[in-house]
């Protein structure tokens, strides 16, 4: 027998700072139009493929928590189009998972700099500016461990630690470009040595080393699936239900496989994990950081789990999406304003 999950992490839709190419770290950018229709077209994605989330995190800035909003949307939907009686859990918007805080850069250009400037734009920012009063440097390397440390003993690794046989977790993070790589770096290090591997599919292209693999495109997202083991004498002794596979069943159509904004890992077979039902969550809520220790915290090894990377950077959603024309793709979402498909079917009602 074994114990499964399946964990999604994913990135916030296109903003108007994306477009504008300004620093937005803690600065709380809205989504643009195209931005909004890539996080639809994400949710309807995973939502199609049978994904049953059983838990939704997300920062608790706006492009990640509308982000993560679409995803349960199309949740929603779905469980209303087969009347099923499952629960969708609502997003638990964490402020541990926010962007890192560019400080004084916040809200500018990333090429700002003069033309026989050799350096990026953030360096010419800080000699120029360093000595100013009230000056604040970019969040660190050390505080980004921290808040990914706090999310991941505070919430994920508890939901690892109680995982049971007889249910399939399944996860979705949504948060920003820099913090995803913290998180994953940081998760790395809870995974038991040699324990993680590539499908096959994955592993027929070259990939940097794993600490190095995660780049996330607006709504990209990287995919894992982890097992862990249950001893069959320990099960029988329990009495416990009878044995089962221990080789996941696909996804939808899927036969098992054999054997900064943009991506990137031991080889191993891999079937991907399959849809399950979706369990009760509490309800939607912005949860206060916790404690959080002066360094990066020594790590508790989820021991006897194996994982597989299902998918890296992942954008099937937006293969047939294209940028709606004349500036509106590129604009601020505006929920109140009727888009063009709504203002055409209400003329010919009308």
């Amino acid at each position: 027998m074994a114990k499964r999950l399946t964990l999604f992490l994913i990135r916030h839709g296109e903003t108007v700072d994306n477009v504008a190419q300004v620093y937005a770290g803690s600065k709380d950018s809205a989504l643009t139009n195209h931005g909004y229709q890539q996080a639809t077209r994400l949710g309807q994605h995973l939502s199609a493929l049978g994904w049953a989330f059983t838990h939704i995190f997300s920062s608790h800035l706006q492009r990640a928590a509308k982000t993560a909003g679409l995803i349960r949307e199309a949740q929603l939907a779905a469980v209303a189009d087969h009347g099923s009686p499952r629960t969708v859990p609502n997003v638990v918007r964490l402020p541990v998972l926010m962007e890192q805080d560019f400080g004084f850069y916040e809200g500018k250009k990333f090429y700002e700099r003069p033309p026989d400037f050799k350096g990026t734009g953030k360096e010419h920012h800080r000699q120029t500016h360093k000595d100013v009063e009230g000056f604040v440097d970019i969040e660190s390397k050390e505080s980004l461990a921290r808040r990914a440390d706090a999310f991941l003993d505070g919430h994920l690794m508890p939901i690892i630690q109680e995982a049971t046989e007889h249910t399939q977790q399944v996860i979705a993070v949504v948060s920003h470009g820099i913090m995803l790589s913290a998180l994953w770096k940081r998760l790395l290090l809870r995974l038991p040595p040699r324990s993680v591997t590539l499908s096959t599919e994955l592993a027929a292209t070259p990939r940097p080393p794993l600490e190095h693999l995660g780049g996330w495109s607006n709504t990209g997202y990287l995919e894992l699936y982890m097992t862990q083991m249950i001893s069959q004498r320990v099960v029988e002794s329990a009495g416990a239900l009878p044995p089962m596979s221990a080789k996941p069943p696909a996804v939808g159509p899927h036969a098992p496989a054999a054997g900064t904004d943009d991506p990137d890992v031991v080889v191993s077979q891999a079937a991907t994990s399959a849809p399950v039902a979706l369990a009760a969550c509490s309800l939607a809520q912005t949860v206060p950081p916790p404690m959080v220790a002066s360094h990066p915290t020594p790590v508790k090894v989820a021991h006897g789990w194996t994982t597989i990377i299902e998918t890296i950077n992942g954008k099937d959603h937006l293969r047939t999406l294209k940028r709606t024309g004349g500036g509106v793709g590129s604009s601020r979402h505006d929920a109140s304003q009727k888009n063009i498909d709504s203002f055409f079917k209400r003329r010919k009602v009308d």
